[in-house]
């Protein structure tokens, strides 16, 4: 009887394990047919197109000579082109990570304008990171932890975070995370003139 028991249960074992063996080659299919069906066109891309809130454009940044400047104005400075803004810190080794990517984008979208927001710890750390990672583009401190004011009003859970603005100062894309995420760079093509 125990024989015939333990049989059983080995064909049920087997019985099993060819049908998962089945599903998860017909959940592979699926998946590789899903990826498929998701890659972006350039021709899906919406654009956010929204302001941004007023307590985000009223808050001020002190620029690399030490002047005040807010959020508002900044985008003022670069109307007309598309922004890139960057928002970083020093002490963020994704964010360091990324300079070579967005160095790139640098060089594909030279008529956009590159932003960088630092959320560094001191003005030196910041003015410090920007000479040795050799950062071109406008500069400007916040002496603000992620979760304060400007945070919150961006959303902002992780850095480096990257937003595109267009020529007229709206919101074209509110999140990307990498400087070669996918989205971001169709989002760009799509606000070249």
């Amino acid at each position: 009887m125990k024989k015939i028991f333990i049989t059983l249960l080995a064909l049920g074992f087997i019985a099993i394990s060819c049908d998962t063996k089945k599903v998860d080659k017909e959940i592979a299919t699926e998946i590789d047919n899903l990826k498929d069906s998701l890659s972006i066109k350039s021709d899906t891309v919406s654009l956010d197109d929204t302001k941004f809130q007023s307590i985000t454009l009223n808050k001020e940044f002190d620029d690399v000579s030490g002047n005040k400047i807010s959020f508002q104005n900044i985008l003022e400075k670069h109307k007309g082109s598309p922004i890139v803004i960057d928002v970083w810190a020093s002490w963020c080794p994704d964010c360091i990570k990324g300079f070579p990517e967005l160095k790139n984008l640098q060089q594909k979208y030279p008529n956009a304008s590159y932003v960088f927001i630092s959320l560094d710890k001191t003005k030196d750390k910041w003015t410090e990171a920007i000479k040795k990672y050799d950062l071109k583009g406008d500069h400007y401190y916040l002496n603000e932890k992620m979760k304060d004011e400007f945070g919150q009003s961006i959303q902002l859970d992780w850095i480096p975070r990257y937003i595109l603005v267009d020529a007229q100062g709206n919101i074209a894309l509110r999140k990307a995370i990498v400087a070669n995420d996918t989205l971001l760079i169709k989002t760009l093509d799509k606000l070249q003139p």
